[in-house]
């Protein structure tokens, strides 16, 4: 597996994404006083190479962290961590709460499946992840909940957590570096990944693109995604808001949707992406 890490801005340094055991990106966020963690990582084995990283560079190691949602790739490695304080939305206290006492047995990661907690393939990432060391899996809750936002400054450097909820994960947040112009949306624009088929409901998504757009920020950070400049960002989302609008305007028609997407698109096809993109706003009006 290739480890790669980057310095985006003077303030933020990253580990980016890998796919293969779905490891998403983890962020160190360095001020005059203190330096942030965004997310724990999949793993102790994902987390420790990060903050390997970071020492190797001459970053201090992070004392206090944040976490975007509860997902299991973004939280179970936070006893990596050494135990310093993590703040998270109040929902994903409580998700996480329902995880307490996870074992990571087969039995255990069958029963969550079955309760449509975690996805098949979230199973199947964790035992890839894991192999033989799932039992040493430990849920460790967050210290610090907050409700709308919080904002932590670092010294010089300011980060502002802000709830956004939508269909990924209720609990999902934005976190806006502000004297960087970075803005990492963990997996916020993301469809739904547990509790049935994976879905999207478009005035949702459509909010969470609009307050994105609204911090005017140089780079937008997807959580499995590569860092994009705002025009980019801007250009790589073009397609899906018109088609998160078409959906919002027509209603569930399959037909109509596929057709005026075309017509959008100037194509006689759409795009392998897109026409599944269809079918998860489709699954997003019988959620309703």
């Amino acid at each position: 597996m290739t480890h790669r890490y980057e310095r985006l801005t003077p303030h933020v340094f990253i580990m980016h994404a890998e796919h293969e055991t779905d490891r998403p990106i983890l962020a160190a966020i360095s001020g005059e006083r203190r330096t942030l963690l965004m997310d724990a990582g999949n793993s102790p084995a994902h987390a420790e190479l990060f903050r390997a990283e970071l020492a190797k560079h001459g970053i201090p190691l992070p004392d206090m962290m944040v976490l975007t949602h509860w997902h299991w790739d973004h939280t179970f490695g936070m006893s990596a961590w050494n135990g310093i304080p993590a703040a998270a939305h109040a929902e994903t206290g409580r998700a996480m709460a329902v995880l307490k006492g996870l074992d990571g047995s087969d039995a255990c990661l069958d029963e969550l499946v079955r309760k449509e907690i975690i996805s098949d393939s979230s199973a199947a990432d964790i035992r890839k992840e894991y192999g033989g060391q799932r039992s040493g899996i430990r849920i460790i809750q967050p210290d610090l909940l907050f409700q709308d936002r919080i904002e932590l400054d670092l010294g010089g450097v300011v980060c502002e957590m802000v709830h956004m909820g939508g269909d990924h994960s209720a609990d999902s947040c934005y976190l806006h570096v502000r004297e960087d112009k970075v803005l990492f949306l963990g997996d916020a624009l993301g469809p739904s990944v547990y509790g049935g088929p994976r879905r999207y409901t478009s005035g949702s998504f459509l909010r969470l693109l609009a307050g994105a757009y609204a911090y005017g920020a140089d780079w937008y950070v997807e959580s499995h995604g590569l860092p994009m400049s705002g025009p980019e960002f801007r250009r790589d989302l073009e397609a899906w808001e018109q088609l998160a609008r078409i959906a919002r305007e027509t209603g569930p028609d399959r037909e109509r949707i596929i057709r005026e997407m075309k017509a959008f698109l100037k194509t006689e096809e759409l795009p392998g992406d897109l026409m599944q993109g269809v079918g998860y706003f489709l699954e997003g009006f019988k959620s309703r």
